[in-house]
């Protein structure tokens, strides 16, 4: 307990001297999108890395969470801050619904359940346009304000969205310190075996599924009020493709590795702008390569690297 203060002090010190230190408008909106991609990869690790559930319609709830704030913030005109329980309840709601009979499946059906269910919300984004503007996007999502502070400065929303990562991890650290915690990693590692020894296993992955989704409306959440301009394709199964790659590169049953996963697949598309044409082609190369060389992720790999590198220095 003491050394995951340590490291989270470390990490809130970190987040504050990079809030100073960078003074780039566009360096600021990068770091905090990492944030965002951060949450969602947090959230789909969960389900993911410790309850052994695939998903690949997450980029459903991302867009629930920021569909739902832009319809209440510019269509009704409520304060966005109250606008973020509507927002999660209905991601909570949608995902009890969809979860309860997908979640009896497993493996790769549970896959394809999924990623139908992104595929139908997708598709109802660009075709209701009367409601979420259609294929031509949604405009004018209004900046998050506290009295008189704004969040529209981009050092201000680096902060709110960095400071709430933080808080997640916390969270999540202790989810899975916990009873919880150890009942997902038994139905991670045998479901029948989990429920012989009493584990409520069909609870169990509903709730699990209902806080992934969550965290996926809250980052949509911070994501429309950031750009304040939405569109169908920012929550494609492109979308949900890239949360997974972000899981498994970073390295799934890892909190640190949502961070670095997605730390890399937001660099990604700055450094390959002339691939941009071929942006499926080069994740899957990446995920193959991740994969082959690491199959645990690349937070398991480097920790293995520096294991192995003590070793051999402490070898007479």
């Amino acid at each position: 307990m003491t050394q995951d203060r340590i490291i989270y002090g470390i990490f809130f010190l970190v987040i504050t001297a990079i809030g100073f230190a960078v003074e780039n408008h566009y360096y600021l909106q990068l770091l905090t999108i990492i944030g965002i991609n951060t949450l969602l990869a947090l959230g789909l690790n969960m389900l993911m890395g410790y309850a052994g559930q695939i998903s690949l319609g997450h980029a459903a709830f991302y867009g629930i969470g920021a569909y739902t704030t832009a319809i209440l913030t510019v269509h009704y005109n409520i304060n966005p801050w109250m606008s973020l329980p509507c927002a999660l309840f209905l991601a909570v709601l949608v995902a009890v619904i969809v979860g309860l009979p997908t979640l009896k499946l497993t493996g790769y059906y549970l896959g394809m359940g999924t990623l139908g269910f992104g595929m139908i919300v997708h598709i109802l984004f660009r075709e209701w346009s009367s409601l979420t503007g259609g294929a031509s996007g949604f405009v004018g999502i209004p900046p998050l304000e506290i009295g008189p502070i704004s969040f529209f400065p981009a050092r201000n929303y680096f902060y709110l969205v960095w400071f709430t990562v933080l808080i997640s991890f916390v969270f999540c650290k202790r989810l899975i310190k916990s009873r919880m915690g150890r009942a997902l990693r038994a139905i991670h590692d045998s479901e029948n075996a989990a429920k012989a020894v009493g584990i409520n296993t069909r609870n169990m992955k509903l709730e699990i599924f209902v806080f992934s989704a969550a965290l996926s409306a809250l980052s949509g959440f911070f994501y429309a009020h950031m750009v304040s301009f939405i569109s169908p394709e920012s929550f494609s199964f492109l979308v949900s493709v890239k949360i997974v790659t972000m899981v498994v590169i970073g390295g799934m049953a890892s909190i640190w590795g949502s961070l670095l996963g997605a730390s890399l697949l937001t660099m990604l598309p700055e450094w390959l702008h002339s691939f941009s044409d071929f942006e499926m082609v080069v994740y899957g190369l990446i995920l193959m390569l991740v994969m082959i060389i690491t199959p645990q992720g690349l937070t398991r790999g480097i920790l293995d690297i520096y294991e192995r590198s003590r070793t051999t220095k402490n070898k007479p």
